[in-house]
């Protein structure tokens, strides 16, 4: 934990100088101060005449990178790297191709790293909110093993796969909740706007008014006088949670042990966590990074408080001579056909093609899932949306009605 605050401490510099050659050079370094990025420069090859704090942009910068970008990044990599195009040229080829001009310059600064004589491991290390170690490490067994364009590969088929695991979950979740903000706007907007041009007709009949139509009139001048108290506390509440989930460790393990055990979604999160443990490990395994070594990152991946503390349970154990498959029984939280196809795969020394296997199988209940969840909720929230606005032109309609009866 320590190693991750510092990391997080660390500001950009831009650097000038000269390396072991006497050429000119210039890029960008992250470090905790100008004085340890001299270090780090020196440590490089580089002779630094002038580093400087990078200023921050007046109007919040140039585009951020996504994950979407590091990974169109692996793939492409991959591509040029099997096509026989040497390293350096990849980077300058990618970096001209891409749009994002933040992403641009962290690709010219790995191959300024690169040129230096430091390996692409080593210059990915120096990128830490972009890369995490589980990038680094398969790089750097790429470079060990000599074979860099497999291990690209496969990492480019990690992260493809994993990105779109996510915004499979993103959208089981987003969508309900859209439409829910949806139907709160448009009642809000005829409670505020539209039962007020009914009230004033309703008060030349001098009649009493039906209770539904009364209810939605009350409801009507509550919200125009607190709308603003009702939004603030609305907002208020929302920010206070994401922020206490942030913040707090036991809260952020409550909310995750929730999204386990509710309704549809528990099972989406449940096997969205399943998929990535085994498509990490399997990818790991491949690469031939040792099973106690991969389950940091491994853990990292699941998406999942709970499933994090598992992981970190099964390290604990394996490094005791404990059997993969045993460690993940017991810790209560796979599935019988995960665990058998585990044991299959360490006996037949295949582990890295059964958890495959096992990642196929979970990421296609999770897009089954969420079509299933997309078909149960558009009936749901119709009927939902046809309540509110049913209710509310009924309400107005009521008097009018049973004037029409009267006369």
């Amino acid at each position: 934990m320590a190693a991750k605050s510092a990391t997080a401490e660390k500001v950009e510099f831009l650097y000038e100088g000269t390396n072991r050659g006497g050429g000119k050079v210039k890029g960008e370094i992250f470090a905790l101060s100008d004085t340890m990025a001299k270090s780090e420069l020196r440590k490089q090859g580089i002779n630094p005449l002038k580093v400087k704090k990078k200023p921050k942009a007046l109007f919040g910068g140039m585009a951020k990178i996504e994950a979407a970008d590091i990974c169109i990044f692996a793939r492409q990599m991959a591509t040029m790297m099997q096509a026989g195009v040497p390293l350096v040229q990849s980077f300058e080829i990618i970096a001209q191709g891409s749009d994002n001009k933040t992403m641009q310059k962290m690709i010219m600064s790995i191959k300024t790293e690169v040129e230096g004589g430091v390996s692409m491991a080593e210059a990915l290390a120096k990128q830490p909110l972009y890369f995490d170690a589980l990038f680094v490490n398969l790089v750097h067994a790429g470079e060990q093993s000599g074979a860099l364009e497999t291990m690209l590969d496969k990492l480019a088929i990690y992260k493809e796969k994993t990105e779109a695991l996510k915004a499979k979950v993103k959208k089981a979740l987003f969508y309900p909740i859209a439409v829910l903000i949806v139907a709160f706007i448009v009642t809000l907007i005829l409670l505020v706007f539209v039962v007020p041009q009914f009230e004033e007709l309703f008060e030349s009949f001098g009649a009493d008014l039906p209770a539904l139509t009364q209810f939605v009139i009350d409801l009507s001048e509550f919200m125009q006088q607190w709308w603003w108290a009702i939004a603030g506390g609305i907002g208020g509440t929302v920010y206070t949670i994401l922020r206490i989930k942030k913040t707090s460790p036991k809260m952020q393990e409550a909310f995750d042990r929730m999204a386990l055990k509710m309704p549809v979604i528990g099972d989406i999160t449940t096997n969205s966590a399943i998929a990535r443990f085994a498509r990490t490990l399997e990818t790991m395994s491949a690469a031939g990074v040792p099973l106690v070594e991969a389950m940091d990152s491994v853990a990292g991946a699941t998406g999942n408080i709970i499933y994090y503390k598992a992981s970190m349970k099964i390290k604990d154990e394996v490094s005791q001579g404990t059997q993969l498959q045993t460690s993940m029984r017991n810790t209560g939280l796979f599935p019988n056909m995960a665990i058998q196809m585990v044991s299959i795969g360490e006996e037949a020394g295949s582990l890295d093609s059964m958890l495959a296997k096992v990642a196929d199988f979970y990421e296609t209940a999770v897009d089954n899932a969420v079509d299933a969840l997309t078909s149960l909720l558009e009936p749901i929230i119709m009927a939902v949306l046809g309540v509110l606005v049913g209710g509310l032109i009924i309400a107005m309609y009521l008097p009018i009605f049973k004037l029409g009866a009267v006369v």
